[in-house]
């Protein structure tokens, strides 16, 4: 297969609020959360209890159906509150930070002299494992199972996404540690998807395969590259791994300690600055935020608009997250919005929008779903923005009605919710798409396995 990939099918949605190339170190929060709904299909067992003291690296809980996936504490300090929901639901873990970080101590490791079996019981040990996704399903990668490839995406394609070129800048002896480490845990290749134009510090690693890649967005999903590389059949699995986790396990191999330090960027058009902070993962919004953002009316997202979640200013950054997006809130209504010109919003459709005449123009987009919740309408605009060779409108269908038997066939193997995401945005009937396949995924893992 070539190893350049080229899409044609997608939308690149663009923004006002592009980060600026400016890194600024942000205030240390005085507490953090780690919630283990970050870790979808993960249920946690609790290790540190409440009035604990922990050094950052060190185990707050682990997985039920395996003790050896361990979930770490960003920082040091003391688990202050263990919030719980219904039938005791673990929600988060606050730790009310050190002043002075102190870190666990896991040892230094040469990557190239260790065995599978080493660099795994290392990343359990540390608690990088969470690190590992798998396909299919899109959770946490099951340590039984051996992948026939690794996935790297070092390419992002997302409105306002953070420019991975710039974040990783300086990164290449933690990445090639990391991919060396890595490598050993597939029978198969890594593959590494840079921007067909980039400057990334990924693209002279050696022991991957790199794959330059172009086109609109979903170009730089992870789903979008591995459909194109490798597809995944019934039975296969395939790991993925973000570049910023992978600064993480590198770090780690050549430090011995966890360091959950991210590059965020604070993008959108209701941050009066849009650049980039470093911030550890699980860190408070407001304090990520400080002095920054426009809480007049705002929606804040942790992550991107398409497939990030909705916080609070009193919230926490997302565990895997390095962005943070703020946008206006949606909550008003145009008088005869259907009905007339529209010039100040992105569509597919040329019924009464011109967002199509100017292709290059940048929109100050808010939360409205400009339309309410209806029936599936068939109009062929999905299979436009979908990139994979799958029949969306059908699978979706599917999903929603629970044929196992039409899940299979219709390639639900293969996706992953934040697939759905360009579907969902320009979906006239206004369904959850990311949401109808989280759901569908669930119930495939739960009774397929």
């Amino acid at each position: 297969m070539s190893k350049d990939i080229r899409i044609k099918k997608g939308l690149d949605i663009k923004l006002v609020g592009v980060a600026e190339k400016i890194t600024t170190k942000s205030v240390q929060s005085s507490i953090y959360a780690v919630k283990p709904e970050d870790f979808h299909g993960i249920i946690p067992k609790l290790i540190a209890k409440q009035g604990a003291e922990v050094k950052a690296g060190e185990a707050l809980f682990h997985s039920k159906s395996d003790e050896r996936i361990l979930f770490p504490s960003p920082v040091s300090g003391k688990v202050t509150e263990v919030i719980r929901g219904e039938r005791r639901k673990v929600l988060a873990i606050k730790i009310v930070a050190d002043a002075i970080q102190g870190f666990k101590d896991f040892g230094t490791k040469v990557a190239s002299t260790m065995s599978a079996e080493e660099v795994k019981n290392h990343l359990f040990a540390a608690g990088c494992w969470p690190f590992i996704k798998q396909r299919p399903f899109d959770v946490v990668a099951n340590p039984n199972q051996t992948p026939k490839a690794i996935f790297v995406s070092a390419y992002a394609s997302a409105p306002l996404a953070a420019d991975l070129d710039y974040t990783l800048a300086g990164k290449e002896a933690e990445l090639q540690a990391a991919i060396t480490a890595v490598s050993k845990l597939t029978e198969g290749k890594v593959h590494v998807s840079v921007g067909a134009n980039s400057s990334s510090a990924l693209a002279n690693l050696s022991g991957v395969e790199i794959h330059k890649v172009s086109g609109p967005h979903p170009s730089g999903n992870v789903g979008t590259q591995i459909a194109k590389i490798d597809p995944i059949n019934k039975g296969e699995v395939v790991w993925v791994i973000t570049p910023q986790d992978l600064v993480v396990i590198g770090e780690l191999l050549l430090t011995g300690k966890l360091k959950l330090t991210r590059t965020v960027a604070l993008t959108g058009s209701h941050f009066s600055k849009p650049q980039y902070v470093t911030a550890i993962a699980g860190a408070a919004v407001a304090d990520v935020t400080a002095n920054n953002l426009n809480d007049d009316n705002t929606r804040i997202i942790s992550g991107n608009v398409l497939s990030g979640k909705e916080v609070k200013e009193d919230g926490f950054l997302g565990y895997y997250d390095n962005q943070i997006t703020a946008i206006p809130e949606g909550d008003d209504y145009e008088f005869f919005g259907w009905n007339k010109p529209i010039f100040n919003k992105v569509s597919t459709s040329r019924a009464l929008t011109f967002s199509w005449l100017n292709p290059k123009k940048k929109y100050d987009l808010n939360t409205n779903t400009n339309g309410e919740h209806r029936a599936f309408v068939v109009t062929g605009a999905y299979e436009e923005v979908f990139p994979l060779d799958i029949y969306p409108m059908q699978l979706l269908k599917a999903f929603m009605y629970k044929d196992l038997d039409e899940m299979e066939a219709l390639g639900g193997y293969e996706v992953a919710p934040e697939d759905f995401a360009l579907t969902e945005f320009i979906c006239v009937s206004k369904q959850p798409h990311q949401k109808i396949i989280r759901e569908g995924l669930d119930l495939m893992r739960e009774e397929l396995g």
